[in-house]
């Protein structure tokens, strides 16, 4: 019998009212939000972002080796986060190191991840069912 993982609680990183609370995006509010996860939609700056989330911080050298690219690549795409405010870096030495500043960054992830978790499994129950 294969055991499900427990459900976790992840508490919001903002103290600002409950979404459904708010009233309805303005269009400016909706475009500033795109522009949010227009950056985050990139699957190197997520694997970047995941890989910060595991170990607080890293300098670019061991998160390019993490991902498998060239530090310049990678800066380029760490330069992107730090502009959103996301990451905050700080230099010793050579080494520039990375770390995320903004939890919702991290619970975004965690959210996401498991909404697509939820869907694979839900998908493969579907076809198991001979339902597509």
């Amino acid at each position: 019998m294969q055991t499900r993982p427990t459900k976790r609680t992840v508490t919001s990183c903002c103290t600002k009212p409950e979404l459904k609370d708010r009233p309805l995006l303005s269009p400016i509010q909706a475009g500033g939000l795109a522009a949010v996860f227009k950056v985050l939609a990139n699957d190197t700056r997520l694997r970047l972002l995941h890989a910060l989330v595991r170990a607080d911080e890293l300098c670019v050298t061991d998160l390019a080796a993490s991902v498998g690219m060239k530090p310049q690549a990678v800066s380029n795409q760490l330069q992107r986060l730090s502009d959103l405010g996301i990451l905050a870096s700080r230099r010793e030495g050579i080494n520039i190191h990375y770390r995320l500043v903004d939890l919702c960054v991290r619970s975004l992830l965690d959210q996401g991840l498991c909404l697509m978790e939820e869907v694979t499994d839900r998908s493969q129950r579907w076809s198991r069912r001979g339902c597509s």
